[in-house]
């Protein structure tokens, strides 16, 4: 592994806590989920960034005490999460999966978390968690009549109401608006900001940078690398890159590509080249000049190794 205007959320009123996972590992039969994975989450928000299949859910329903892990231990503030319904307290989960009544009102939907959590006020607590998530003037409309951003924003208010310490959201961004987005993000950095510990999950590199500090990237079930999001940033863009490239005189061009630093190696074929670079910056700053220098006109320049899972696949072997 390697190692590297705001919605106003109320200040937390117990102690900061700490969701800590030691050697994690589940499978199913053969299938291997999640693989060894440690890490420590404290008080801030964390994205947890990975192509889709790379065990991000696996993982959250662990922390959350849904799944046992096959191998390994998940505690918050030392207690076990699994078979353990007393951290329901401090927690909140908002799943991937819509687990909503459409039939009912969002202020019901939000009303009923409330009365399962035993709170002292529970209309007060769904009234306060609604208008956190600035879905008050739509309160009573039935969740069916709602957009899939709306839905999304209900459903963070009932993971909200009982104002829990640590609060853990599988794709929370799904089905918004641009608008919506800005404001969910604004609500997560107060939170976090509060002293929550709070847990995203996204394949978007764009929406972990905007959110989080901290990243977390797995792979295939791995976790693949850890830091800061500038430094998850660099990695990716420093890693190996392929490109085709089509030309006026594919020849010429790929002999003074040859001599060019960060060009590790060129194929010339009968639909152009295939040019391998080390240094993704340097290559795409050198080709324009290069080409202007020799007279030729470079027509396409495409990256053929982009997909999300050749990106976070190189960061295992980092």
């Amino acid at each position: 592994m390697t190692t590297i205007s705001t919605a106003a959320a109320p200040a937390p009123t117990t102690p900061a806590a700490s969701l800590d996972l030691d050697g994690v590992s589940r499978w199913y039969g053969n299938v291997v989920a999640v693989n060894d994975v440690t890490m420590r989450l404290g008080p801030g928000v964390t994205g947890l960034l990975g192509p889709n299949g790379a065990g991000k859910t696996t993982l959250l329903h662990m922390m959350a005490g849904f799944l046992a892990p096959s191998r390994g231990v998940v505690t918050l503030d030392g207690e076990p999460t699994w078979r353990n319904p007393a951290v329901y307290r401090r927690l909140g989960l908002v799943s991937e999966r819509e687990a909503v009544h459409t039939f009912l009102t969002a202020y019901e939907f939000v009303l009923a978390s409330a009365k399962l959590h035993r709170l002292p006020d529970p209309a007060a607590a769904a009234r306060r968690a609604i208008e956190l998530v600035e879905l008050a003037d739509a309160q009573d409309r039935r969740i069916g009549t709602y957009s899939k951003g709306m839905r999304q924003r209900t459903r963070v208010a009932a993971a909200l109401v009982h104002d829990p310490q640590v609060l853990l959201l599988d794709e929370p961004f799904n089905g918004m608006d641009p608008r919506q987005r800005l404001h969910m993000m604004a609500l997560l950095h107060s939170l976090g900001d509060a002293g929550r510990t709070i847990l995203f999950s996204s394949h978007i590199l764009e929406e972990v940078e905007q959110v989080s500090g901290t990243v977390q990237v797995m792979v295939a079930g791995r976790l693949a690398a850890s830091g800061d999001y500038r430094t998850i940033r660099r990695l990716m863009t420093n890693r190996p890159h392929v490109f085709a490239v089509r030309s006026t005189d594919d020849r010429a061009l790929a002999v003074a590509l040859i001599a060019e630093e960060s060009v590790t190696g060129v194929e010339l074929g009968g639909d152009g080249l295939t040019v391998r670079a080390g240094d993704y910056g340097a290559f795409t700053r050198a080709l324009p000049r290069i080409a202007l220098a020799r007279g030729i006109r470079v027509r396409s320049l495409t990256p053929e190794d982009e997909s999300l899972e050749s990106v976070f696949s190189y960061l295992v072997g980092s």
